[in-house]
Parts: structure tokens; sequence; C-alpha cells
């Protein structure tokens, strides 16, 4: 197949979902194909897909399983077709007409450097402002590839999140699929930090531009306690996971004890206390292991 595959993501949000594929429509420089993956919905997603989006590959899921689980999914179906890129994004993302563009021209402007296997949208809020919950994350350790990059209009990254996304499909070969047990939160986070820890270029595109239409500017510390579980859940899966060097350890663990002391701040709750107590003892029993969707280098 070749070319770019989009993968959409979405649960419950029809409407959501409506706007995403309007955005994709619109684009300049159109994906050549695009993948719904639909993780259980009961508003009648489905039903919509299949009669408004003859176009859309529907890939219906049996089970919610979260947004790893759907992200693991179509990027599962999208490489064992063929697809050259991968471009991953929620149902309430909206690209600008020339996102895909953008980021697609950006590996000419890198000369005779590696070619990126990740490059990132810059992805902003409804007031135009960076959102939160998706702050790039820059290279801090090779400042000579950062000066290189900004000399190019490029931001070297050490890891993005799933919205607007465009991932090689080489990043598949030698690192597998999304971490399905994660189910939502973070698993974007280890699967890009994964691969760039790796040796893999990642590149944020700041020309490359992507609304993420949430209801509010939210952040982790925003989070209900439900939710917040598995950031800390999660976190520690990173924590313990395989593959990672001593001083990536270190920083998810000070990324955990600041906002999980943050959190319980700004949210002093037992409901709070109970949720990152579940967090910390069902990461513990279940460390992130080598499994389905994790492979070593070639």
């Amino acid at each position: 197949m070749g070319g770019v595959c989009a993968i959409v993501v979405t649960h419950n949000r029809r409407e959501l979902l409506r706007g995403c594929l309007a955005a994709l429509a619109g684009q300049s420089r159109g994906p050549d194909r695009v993948v719904v993956v639909d993780n259980a919905s009961c508003d009648g997603t489905a039903a919509m897909v299949r009669r408004d989006y003859p176009h859309v590959d529907l890939l219906a899921l049996a089970t919610n399983e979260g947004g790893a689980g759907g992200f693991h999914e179509g990027m599962k179906r999208a490489h064992a077709e063929g697809a050259e890129w991968l471009w991953l994004m929620d149902d309430d993302t909206i690209v600008r007409p020339d996102a895909l563009a953008e980021l697609l021209a950006a590996p000419a402007r890198l000369g005779g450097r590696a070619p990126p296997t990740l490059l990132a949208s810059t992805v902003v809020w409804r007031d135009g402002r960076v959102h939160p919950m998706n702050f790039p994350s820059p290279e801090r350790t090779r400042m000579e590839l950062v000066v290189d990059g900004a000399e190019r209009g490029l931001m070297p990254l050490r890891f993005a999140t799933f919205v607007s996304l465009l991932v090689h499909r080489g990043a598949v070969d030698r690192y597998g699929l999304p971490l399905k047990h994660f189910f939502i939160w973070s698993d974007d986070v280890e699967y890009t930090s994964r691969a760039v820890l790796g040796g893999e270029p990642g590149y944020l595109v700041p020309s490359s531009v992507a609304l993420h239409d949430t209801e509010t500017a939210h952040t982790w510390h925003s989070a209900p306690p439900a939710r917040f579980y598995f950031h800390v859940r999660n976190t520690v899966f990173m924590i313990l996971g395989p593959g990672r060097p001593p001083r990536d350890r270190l920083l998810r663990t000070w990324v955990l004890v600041f906002s999980t002391a943050e959190y319980l701040r700004r949210n002093p709750s037992a409901a709070s206390v109970a949720a990152v107590l579940r967090g910390l003892l069902d990461g513990l029993r279940r460390p992130a292991a080598r499994g389905r969707g994790q492979r070593r280098r070639n």
C-alpha cells in the first residue's frame, strides 16, 4: 500500500469524530487511507461511519481496549497492509488543512541527517495556546541536535503524544506496537520515548498544527482520581519496564513523585489517596514485561 494511513481512535463521541474526519478530508495533502478504530462504542458510532463515510475503513473492536489498545490494533492493521507512515490521532483532534503536508515536508529539511521516524504536530487548545496535555518534550542531552534542529525549523524530541503524530513503519518493525495493558494515559509517552532512547530520530514540526478539542485545557492534576490512577500505574510500569537506561528510570521516578505530590495537594481527598495507592500497587504487581507490543531492535 505505502503512503500515509491516518488512524483515528474513538469511543462514544460521534460528533467529535465527524469533526476529525472532516478535517482529514480537508487536507491539502490528504492521507491515502483512513482507519477509524471504534472502541466498542454504544452511541451508534460504527453505524454512522459505515453509513456516512464509505471511504473510511472501520475497525470495530468487540470491547473497549482504551486508547492504548485502539492504537495498538489500528497500527497493527496499517503496518500489516503496508503503510509507510501511520498518522495517529484521537477523535477530538482537528488538524489544520496543511498539517500532513507540513509533516511530510519536514524530512527534506534534514539534509544528510538520519531520516526521522517520529514527526509531531504542534498541538494547541481552542484559545491557541499549546495544549498543556501535549507539551512537546525537547531533547536536552545533545545540544548539537537542538541547535541543528532550530536552524532547520524543527525541534528534536524526547517523546511525543498520539495527537497528530506521524510514525514511520520502521518504528513498528523495531519496537512493535503500543502496550495494550496501559489502557489509557502514558502509552504514547512510553512508546515514543522507548523509540527515541533506542536511537530513532523524532522531531516536532512547528508549522504543522492540530487542535486538541477538549472541553477544557486540562492537565494531569485536574483529572478525576479514577483517571489519575492510570498515570500512577503506567508510570510505575515505565520505571520497571525493560530497555530503559538508569537516567530515564530516575527521571520517571522524579516525575511520579512530583506529579503525585502535586495532585494530592490540589485534590486532597480519600478518593485521591486511594487512587494513588492502588496505582502504585498495581504497577508493582504487574511490571511492564516484554510482550506482544514490544520487540527488540534487530
